[in-house]
């Protein structure tokens, strides 16, 4: 069997993971210790030419689950997020019943906070269950973290209830709002989770009066269960997080003291040091994309401007921009990516329109993501006012 072959075998091997699979202590167990996914080899056009079908099917296959999964990459954004969560979680050991920290990541939709998190949070179950085992003293299963992603109406009992699925907890079924509450709690305390993830937070509405409800709740959480509370969502501030907890109307006025607030932004291009960091960001993803004619510098050289240009430095616009040009470069027989073939693929419509605003200032060179081009603008511009 060829190497193409063989690489797709080991592809087929790598574990399905579905949209549900984070909500279930197994699936969140098998995305931890998956095997790092093994890159196809970069095939020459004449080789790509030479695969029977069989192994040209099971070669694009592999290319297209590849170039689907490219991150996450280890962007100064991500480290930073990673950094504040490694020394919070290390500071969160306090004794008896003191309470613990809650941090909210609080970001637009497409810079990558869900991915940041995720990626934290596999780590440290790893590490844990490294240094501890899999296994508690009294015999029950550690489970380092719980991630619970909220839905719209969801009410203190569906919250509840929605951690005892993660747990799979037999009591899950039936029982009073106050039971799953305890019955979590005795899940946290048994399998001595440390970490609670609550993703998706901007569900929730504080003009809701169940809202509300659920938002004291978080409260109780953070005040009476050993854990780490890591809430993930957008415009938490503006959605009244912050201003509630101000107006001491709720319990929550507590443990705003404890919220560490954390945000992610956007790739910027308005200076050398954010003109590097895109281009680093351009590199890694270059250096992953297998193309049978892809070149050095095909992302960093010759699409820097246009890619900042459609994403607008939103990391996920750029993936999906990447995996979805690569997927149409493959099918296609084109088998590399420039302007023309990205011009036909589309991703989400808030990038698009918030491109159109910087076109300009690229086209005149207003504006530029190469550091080189950048000099060059701004010695220009400097030269003009001289003159």
């Amino acid at each position: 069997m060829s190497s193409a072959g063989q690489r797709g075998q080991a592809a087929d091997e790598y574990p399905k993971l579905g949209n549900l699979t984070l909500s279930r202590k197994e699936g969140f167990r098998v995305l931890a210790e998956a095997r790092q996914r093994l890159k196809p080899d970069l095939l020459t056009v004449k080789q790509l030419a030479a695969l029977g079908d069989a192994e040209r099917l099971a070669y694009e296959k592999q290319r297209s689950v590849w170039h689907a999964n490219l991150g996450p990459i280890k962007t100064p954004q991500l480290m930073a997020v990673h950094e504040v969560l490694w020394d919070i979680v290390g500071s969160d050991v306090q004794d008896g019943g003191k309470a613990r920290s809650v941090v909210a990541v609080d970001a637009f939709p497409g810079l990558g906070k869900t991915t940041a998190v995720l990626n934290f949070a596999l780590a440290y179950h790893l590490r844990e269950i490294r240094r501890a085992g899999a296994f508690t003293d009294l015999g029950h299963e550690r489970w380092p973290v719980c991630r619970i992603g909220l839905t719209s109406n969801v009410g203190m009992k569906d919250f509840s209830r929605a951690m005892l699925e993660f747990y799979a907890h037999p009591g899950r079924i039936s029982g009073t709002s106050a039971l799953f509450v305890q019955r979590a709690l005795d899940c946290v305390l048994a399998c001595e989770t440390k970490i609670l993830i609550i993703d998706d937070l901007h569900f929730l509405k504080l003009t809701n009066g169940n809202d509300r409800e659920i938002y004291d709740h978080f409260n109780r959480i953070a005040t009476q269960f050993p854990v780490t509370v890591i809430f993930i969502g957008v415009e938490l501030e503006k959605r009244g997080l912050y201003s509630l907890i101000e107006g001491g109307g709720s319990g929550l006025a507590q443990t705003a003291l404890r919220i560490t607030p954390l945000t992610m932004a956007p790739f910027d291009v308005d200076n050398d040091e954010h003109r590097r960091q895109w281009q680093h960001l351009l590199l890694a993803l270059e250096q992953r994309i297998v193309l049978s004619r892809t070149f050095p510098g095909m992302l960093t050289d010759e699409l820097s401007d246009y890619l900042y240009l459609r994403t607008t430095g939103h990391i996920g616009s750029l993936a999906t921009l990447i995996n979805r040009g690569c997927q149409r470069a493959a099918r296609t027989g084109t088998e590399l990516l420039n302007k023309e073939l990205l011009e036909e693929v589309k991703i989400d419509a808030a990038s698009e329109r918030a491109g159109k605003a910087l076109e300009a200032k690229l086209k005149h060179r207003r504006m530029s993501s190469s550091t080189t081009g950048n000099r060059s603008a701004e010695a220009s511009t400097a030269k003009g006012s001289a003159e």
